[in-house]
């Protein structure tokens, strides 16, 4: 993730209520390496249209996926789970033991999406989100039993 993704980050996240709803600066984070974050660009745009993105964090010795969105035109292109096995590349590279995320309860592919990557729930935080108010439900993955994702379909 660089500087010049950001804008195309946030025109991505304005059409994703489900996510988190971060403002320039969180992003801006992520550029200067506060935590990482990867973008998958459309490889036939010569411009290199950020195509979706997703920002992580390190949590003592795991990992937490913070925001994960691919644009409307480009899902079911695999481009998410591009960007999550990147994650979890990163995290096996720092030894991470799991994987952590928030989701909404009513996001119903997104939870398929991650069941896909053995995500499973292990908590509810209620009243979570805002913008409509929902619980999350908490899922975790165990990163040491798996080889990143490689069961798991494209998306």
């Amino acid at each position: 993730m660089e500087p010049r993704d950001v804008e195309a980050i946030l025109e991505i996240q304005c059409t994703c209520p489900e996510i988190a709803q971060w403002t320039m600066w969180d992003y801006e984070r992520a550029t200067r390496g506060e935590m990482p974050g990867w973008v998958a660009e459309d490889a036939s745009d010569r411009a290199g249209r950020v195509a979706g993105f997703l920002v992580a964090r390190r949590v003592a010795s795991d990992i937490e996926i913070l925001n994960l969105a691919v644009s409307a035109e480009f899902r079911r292109k695999g481009i998410g789970a591009t960007l999550l096995r990147a994650a979890i590349e990163w995290a096996k590279s720092i030894d991470a033991e799991k994987a952590f995320l928030e989701v909404r309860t009513s996001n119903n592919a997104a939870l398929r999406f991650y069941e896909k990557f053995e995500f499973r729930a292990t908590g509810r935080r209620p009243r979570y989100y805002s913008g409509p108010i929902e619980d999350a439900l908490l899922l975790a993955a165990d990163l040491t039993q798996r080889n990143a994702g490689s069961s798991a379909a494209s998306d």
